[in-house]
């Protein structure tokens, strides 16, 4: 069977957005263009990770270019995208690894978000060889979402991806892990219920 691909060259929107409440949010990638719309579903610190290697490859593009490149140097000022997921919230897949790169010569920024696949291996020799097969399997390899940015598109979307992932649950002052609304047991109060 051959590779899905989700395509989005240079999509009307693409955010990171959440769906559930803080605690129990599960995050999602979603570009969309037209009526088309792509979700797929990742870890929180697999956004964060995104959002903050985007953001230090987009000023390594411009430091590069001496200011002669597009590249916003920070997050465009106008409007933000604010808005929820589009719904239904659908999930393709889950992702597994992803990868950042930048096209000089389109002034594009290319993310891909390859699905999440288990792989099969009863040694350490043999892991590494599935994963190289994984890896050069263009034809049969794992769905992928595959979205080109430009660089104001590509800021807006770290900006925003950012905020997300840190409009959770609030930590607590002591011990700086996230607050239930119920309270949590405080590692720093040796065990005892510390409200929110």
């Amino acid at each position: 069977m051959s590779r899905q691909v989700f395509l989005y060259d240079q999509p009307e929107r693409f955010v990171a957005g959440t769906v559930g409440l803080p605690g129990r949010r599960t995050f999602f990638l979603q570009a969309s263009a037209g009526s088309r719309v792509t979700s797929v579903a990742l870890e929180k610190t697999q956004v964060a990770a995104l959002a903050e290697r985007m953001d230090e490859l987009l000023d390594e593009v411009v430091r590069r270019s001496g200011g002669s490149t597009v590249v916003p140097a920070t997050a465009p000022t106008g409007p933000a995208d604010t808005a929820p997921l589009d719904t239904p919230v659908e999930e393709e897949f889950r992702v597994g690894t992803m990868a950042l790169a930048w096209d000089g010569e389109d002034q594009r920024m290319i993310v891909e978000a390859q699905a999440l696949v288990e792989l099969d291996a009863e040694s350490e020799e043999d892991l590494a060889e599935a994963e190289e097969r994984l890896l050069q399997d263009e034809e049969n390899g794992p769905p992928m979402l595959r979205v080109r940015l430009t660089g104001a598109q590509a800021r807006a979307f770290a900006k925003r991806a950012l905020d997300v992932v840190n409009a959770g649950r609030p930590p607590c002052p002591l011990c700086s892990l996230p607050l239930d609304p119920e309270g949590h047991v405080c590692p720093r109060q040796n065990g005892y219920r510390r409200g929110a």
